[in-house]
């Protein structure tokens, strides 16, 4: 069964925002242009997740999760010990994305903070749902890993995407190059301890 949670804004880390826009010391113009994009990034940020919880059954090289199967070194690693996993997608929402399109032919500036907003965002929003997990389900979570990294090919993203069933669930879409919508998302799987 597909789980959808919706969540209120998880707590804010600037120094990962900071990081991500890489930006170096504390001036006060920078802080003041990254209060500005947080300011008007609230109010539209959506925090949403769907997810599944599935046996993991090895053959071989062979991993299979549910519906999916991938011969994956990396995920074979990931998953050592582990006998079910969780296969999740994150999204911030679409009305994030215009608002870097917009701008991105405004203020370039202001569209990098925004850029590296987002990815804190939807970073914290993992993190957030693995903690809300971890306690409902009395588990551990081991640390996630997304198709596009080590040798775990992006193209498993369509499995995901039909499995968890995304566009439907939390209106995150996949398009013919692998890219997702809105941009700022994840796909990923964790192994249950």
């Amino acid at each position: 069964m597909i789980g959808v949670s919706l969540f209120n804004a998880p707590p804010l880390n600037l120094r990962e925002v900071r990081r991500y826009a890489r930006v170096m010391g504390e001036d006060a113009l920078t802080q003041t242009l990254i209060e500005e994009c947080i300011a008007e990034a609230q109010p539209v940020l959506r925090y949403a997740v769907c997810y599944v919880q599935t046996e993991i059954s090895r053959e071989g090289n062979v991993l299979t999760l549910g519906a999916i199967q991938t011969e994956s070194a990396l995920l074979h690693k990931a998953l050592e010990g582990c006998s079910s996993a969780v296969i999740f997608a994150a999204t911030i929402g679409a009305p994030f994305d215009r608002l870097i399109q917009r701008y991105s032919r405004l203020s370039p500036a202001k569209a990098l903070v925004l850029q590296a907003l987002g990815a804190e965002r939807v970073e914290s929003l993992c993190d957030a749902f693995i903690c809300q997990f971890e306690a409902e389900h009395n588990c551990r979570l081991r640390q996630r890993v997304s198709p596009g990294y080590g040798d775990l090919p992006l193209s498993l993203q369509r499995d995901i995407f039909r499995l968890l069933d995304c566009p439907r669930k939390i209106g995150l879409t996949l398009n013919e190059s692998l890219l997702m919508s809105p941009s700022k998302s994840v796909t990923a799987i964790a192994g249950q301890v």
